[in-house]
């Protein structure tokens, strides 16, 4: 175990046995896998967060049926991209190396110029739909910053599951 001193909690070996189980690595074993899996994420995020704000508008008792059946499989690809990462984000930093902290800098500096970019093109695009005439701005508002609230929180995942590199072969292998 990778940092684990006598400061490590119950809480943070089993957070570091869950993230370090293999047992699904088949999901994200190649970069082609991993690409595929935070995609999925991405889908099932922008699905759920439409979904999400459907669900106020009305008595569409169906919309929460589906947000339920969105939950399960959002929650499976976001556990596969943290094993991908090997806990990266999720394990507390007494928990990680140094080598591990500095990937986890590393992760957060990206995305947050990946969710800057983000925000810029969702305040440009509100601006001018407002400006358009297209839409009332006061509409846009809440779902608007839903979303970037959305965006903001998972980018650091997707750009650590996109980021992993590929366990080195095994040298049994020929």
């Amino acid at each position: 175990m990778t940092g684990t001193g006598s400061t490590a909690t119950r809480y943070d070996r089993r957070v570091y046995e869950l993230m370090n189980d293999r047992r699904a690595a088949a999901l994200y074993a190649t970069a082609a896998r991993r690409r595929v899996l935070v995609g999925a994420h991405v889908a099932l995020s922008a699905a759920g967060a439409g979904l999400g704000f459907v669900l106020p508008f009305g008595e569409r008792p169906w919309v929460l049926f589906a947000l339920l059946g969105l939950l399960v499989p959002w929650c499976v690809a976001t556990g596969a991209i943290n094993g991908a990462t090997r806990g990266l984000l999720e394990l507390r930093g007494r928990m990680l190396d140094e080598r591990q902290l500095a990937e986890r800098d590393r992760v957060h500096a990206r995305a947050h110029r990946l969710t800057t970019g983000v925000l810029a093109a969702t305040g440009l695009g509100t601006a001018l739909l407002g400006w358009a005439g297209a839409f009332r701005f006061e509409t846009l508002v809440a779902p608007v910053l839903l979303a970037a609230l959305a965006v903001h929180w998972l980018m650091p995942l997707w750009v650590a599951g996109l980021g992993v590199r590929d366990e080195p072969a095994d040298d049994n292998e020929f």
